[in-house]
């Protein structure tokens, strides 16, 4: 008997349906419970980066860049004002000294003084006021890296060791 001639096309047809049923039985089987089991992960996943409120971990993490950005800018910005601070203190009268005494024995009260003024590289200025019953007298003399430009009294010097061992200075 011969095969009518739409046979091989049934046949194929009935041989491509079986295929398609084993591998749907396949998908149902194997890949399913693996899909969801990577489904569940991707939600435990996106709760513990979204810190339990819901975002997914994409939300999340893009909202950790934007703040990741902000703080840089900020940290550019302080790094600026520290940079401006350091300036400032090179130039700052931050180390003082003073030294009251008696310059002459006929006048008490120790109105006499010598005051150095130095930023922290010892330069700046020593000024002396020396008080006599009579007048007063206020000189000024030129300080570098904490040694007076011209001679100077011991009071001076003391006044200018005062401010080079001043264990604080203060701010800018």
């Amino acid at each position: 008997m011969l095969d009518p001639p739409w046979y091989p096309v049934v046949a194929g047809l009935c041989a491509f349906a079986g295929a398609l049923v084993a591998l749907a039985l396949y998908h149902r089987m194997s890949i399913l419970p693996h899909r969801r089991r990577l489904q569940e992960l991707l939600a435990t996943h996106d709760e513990l980066l979204g810190g339990g409120t819901g975002e997914r971990a994409s939300q999340r993490i893009a909202a950790v860049e934007q703040t990741l950005a902000e703080a840089l800018g900020r940290l550019g910005r302080v790094e600026e004002l520290v940079a401006e601070l350091r300036g400032c203190a090179q130039t700052d009268l931050s180390r003082i000294g003073l030294v009251r005494y008696d310059a002459f024995d006929d006048a008490g009260s120790k109105l006499s003084y010598a005051l150095a003024l130095l930023n922290r590289e010892g330069d700046g200025v020593v000024l002396s006021s020396i008080y006599s019953r009579s007048d007063c007298r206020t000189y000024a003399k030129a300080v570098e890296r904490f040694m007076p430009v011209v001679a100077a009294s011991e009071e001076e010097l003391q006044a200018i060791r005062q401010a080079r061992d001043a264990s604080t200075t203060r701010a800018c």
